[in-house]
């Protein structure tokens, strides 16, 4: 159900498709619909969006936007982000409100993971 001026579909982009389709199901159990060879469709329990092939790709130290998932449990995260081929851009760190940690996915955008503790 969409609800006035709440996000409602994100994009991100992906110099691999195919790896960055993997990556995604694998850690966060995403779904996929593929429209064609430059676009794939995701959906899971909480969003929905899609993922588009471009030789840019989202990163903060060029201002873009970060999207920032929860875990129950930062440190297994981490190690199912590094597992799945993802790289840890930076490392858990504390902030007010709890601890986080930046990593870009095969495809090349980058990623935080926080957690209260």
């Amino acid at each position: 159900m969409a609800f006035h001026h709440n996000i409602n579909y994100l994009e991100f982009p992906s110099a691999n498709l195919r790896l960055s389709k993997a990556f995604f199901q694998s850690v966060f159990n995403w779904r996929f619909t593929d429209y064609g060879d430059e676009y794939t469709a995701f959906s899971n329990d909480a969003i929905e969006g899609g993922i588009y092939l471009s030789k840019l790709q989202s990163n903060t130290d060029y201002g873009a936007a970060l999207i920032v998932f929860f875990s129950e449990n930062l440190e297994q995260s981490r190690t199912v982000i590094s597992e799945a081929g993802g790289t840890i851009k930076q490392d858990i760190f504390s902030f007010p409100g709890g601890r986080r940690f930046h990593f870009t996915e095969p495809g090349g955008s980058e990623f935080a993971i926080w957690s209260e503790s």
